[in-house]
């Protein structure tokens, strides 16, 4: 637990100091709606507080600007899908901005992706559509697959990002390079930090990531939003104690007759065994503090 906040205090300091995000000049303001368009990864990060989603409202809010926002992330989703959902699932809901995060799964999946070509054109018409509907776009680059640069799979992903900075510039887009910052960030990590167990940095499997993962993609996105070095430590520092931002995978070894016992339990009070036994999770993890 403690080498894990080290982890997430030495990346989140690291990140403010970063570069490699261009707002060019566009700032979010007060009462605009985000819609966050993307994979299994932006729908996880509108899950619950701890997603990079939920964090950039919440680190805004920090900074005095209140913002909503649409989540439009579905799972396994490429270009081609989210083209064809973009007025259900954005244009029709009147964002002020929306967030592009999509080509993970272009290239994860293989033959049954989309070729370079394809989501070339793909991203293109989702930008326009988007600019000619008054939307503003921020593009993110994709983060990487698996945490290693050198695998194929990064290495074909590198042209499709190549395609959205080229892209960004052209249309005049906000970008947030996240997969330079992922790469510097995981560089400074293995300098300074020992392998975490499961051996990921910032990802639960290679890909999806963790609270680590989830604050430098909320980092990114903010700073590409204008907000500027004491806003992001500020948005960091709000972040410490915002409830339920980190999970524990701890696996409680039960008799049977524990687990029944709690089911009885977790049914008078009318919640699951999983909420009843986070609940005193929680409680211990505080009271072990104070001590």
């Amino acid at each position: 637990m403690k080498k894990q906040m080290r982890l997430m205090g030495c990346m989140g300091a690291g990140l403010v100091l970063m570069a490699g995000i261009l707002a060019q000049g566009q700032t979010v303001k007060n009462g605009d709606k985000i819609a966050f368009l993307g994979d299994s990864i932006t729908a996880q990060g509108a899950s619950g507080p701890g997603g990079y989603v939920r964090l950039v409202i919440s680190g805004l809010e920090a900074n005095g600007i209140k913002a909503e926002a649409i989540p439009a992330g579905v799972s396994g989703h490429k270009s081609n899908q989210m083209l064809e959902r973009l007025e259900r699932d954005v244009l029709s809901k009147k964002p002020t901005w929306m967030t592009l995060s999509c080509g993970v799964n272009d290239v994860w999946h293989g033959e049954k992706g989309v070729p370079l070509d394809q989501y070339q054109q793909n991203i293109t018409k989702i930008v326009d559509r988007c600019q000619a509907a008054g939307v503003k776009v921020m593009i993110l680059t994709s983060t990487m697959i698996k945490e290693d640069q050198a695998n194929e799979l990064n290495q074909k992903l590198a042209a499709y990002n190549a395609f959205l900075r080229t892209l960004a510039g052209e249309k005049k887009c906000a970008l947030a390079d996240l997969n330079a910052e992922m790469q510097a960030a995981l560089a400074q990590a293995k300098k300074t930090q020992p392998r975490p167990q499961g051996g990921n940095y910032l990802t639960r499997d290679g890909v999806h990531m963790n609270p680590e993962g989830n604050q430098m993609m909320a980092l990114g996105v903010l700073q590409g939003f204008g907000l500027a070095a004491p806003q992001l430590a500020k948005a960091s520092a709000y972040w410490l104690d915002l409830p339920g931002t980190c999970e524990l995978a701890a696996q409680a070894k039960l008799s049977q007759r524990q687990y029944q016992q709690l089911s009885a339990l977790a049914a008078q009070k009318k919640c699951s065994v999983d909420t009843l036994v986070g609940s005193a999770l929680s409680q211990s993890v505080a009271a072990l503090l104070k001590k």
